[in-house]
């Protein structure tokens, strides 16, 4: 396993991290000795990122997954996330340090060792409150975070990087935040590279560039478009249902069809098929520091850590996607 420093803090992260969302369900929806045993082979692999969410299954995942932590005891990073709401905007503060105390208690931990924002961010804040403004953000969440970490009950502190491209430019450029989490995969590469105008995606303006600029460590989301980059749009059991897409094409089957193209590269013989392509491909990028992907087997566990441990694609695969991206149809 590859590791890489998690941008200006002292970890050293997984290059392969471990995703307990929705989409893939195991940390959610499985049996307790499945969740028990993936979790063990994933440390056995190397992988010591693990991400989590008060939102994954209404605080399901977070008590999975300190279940879990408390019988394998692992010396490992455990990242989650607070969603602020309409009724916090009156007391920003109070509203995150209650979302931390919530999470540490279904965690079943003293502190955690990074927590983020999982609201959207706008120039403006919106009527519903799910967009927080840039003024939110760097005049008092970001504060209120610092102020957790002196008091030592989170060791880190980020974002999730969804809303408008602007914004999110404009907080990161700020520089307060210690990590973000970036939409960033073979349908979607605007964080890294330049598309063309119309582009079936949101264009984040190549974010990558603007983390990398002040050391803000990168966690890639949504590297397989929720399982849309696999190619089908047949889903495991205990998968979520088709999602709705975040920064990629209109809805999934849209996704899941562009996804078909980037076959090129096994045809050309750069990999094995379409999910180790896409697995691969943010590695190349020296601004990402770990890769989340969310599971649904040990097998898929399995298949991510060996596609990993292959490394970056190759140039000449890199140059070959361009030309799905210059005309994606």
């Amino acid at each position: 396993m590859d590791y890489r420093t998690l941008g200006k803090t002292d970890l050293r992260v997984s290059a392969l991290g471990f995703g307990c969302g929705n989409v893939g369900g195991l940390m959610i929806r499985s049996e307790p000795s499945e969740r028990e045993r993936a979790v063990a082979r994933a440390l056995e692999l190397g992988i010591n990122y693990f991400d989590t969410a008060a939102q994954y299954g209404n605080g399901q995942s977070e008590k999975n997954l300190g279940q879990v932590f408390k019988a394998l005891k692992p010396a490992a990073y455990v990242g989650t996330k607070f969603r602020l709401t309409a009724p916090d905007m009156t007391d920003i503060s109070g509203a995150i340090n209650r979302a931390l105390e919530a999470s540490l208690k279904r965690l079943d931990m003293e502190k955690v060792d990074l927590f983020q924002l999982h609201n959207q961010v706008g120039v403006e804040r919106s009527a519903d409150a799910d967009m927080l403004s840039v003024t939110d953000v760097t005049e008092q969440v970001i504060p209120t975070l610092h102020t957790l970490k002196q008091q030592g009950k989170i060791q880190f502190c980020g974002m999730t990087g969804l809303g408008e491209t602007p914004a999110l430019h404009q907080v990161i450029d700020a520089g307060g935040l210690d990590t973000v989490q970036v939409c960033y995969n073979l349908l979607n590469p605007s964080a890294g590279y330049e598309v063309p105008p119309g582009y079936p995606a949101q264009d984040y303006g190549c974010l990558l560039d603007h983390a990398q600029a002040q050391q803000t460590g990168v966690i890639v989301i949504r590297v397989l478009a929720a399982r849309a980059l696999s190619g089908v749009e047949t889903r495991h059991p205990i998968a979520s249902s088709a999602p709705t897409p975040i920064g990629s094409g209109p809805d999934y089957g849209a996704d899941v069809q562009l996804a078909q193209r980037f076959n090129i590269l096994a045809q050309a013989g750069h990999v094995q098929n379409l999910v180790e392509a896409a697995l691969r491909f943010p590695l190349s990028a020296s601004a990402v520091s770990t890769v989340l992907l969310g599971y649904s087997t040990l097998e898929h566990l399995e298949f991510a850590a060996e596609s990993i441990a292959k490394g970056p694609l190759s140039p000449d695969a890199l140059s070959q996607l361009s030309t799905v991206w210059s005309d994606p149809g």
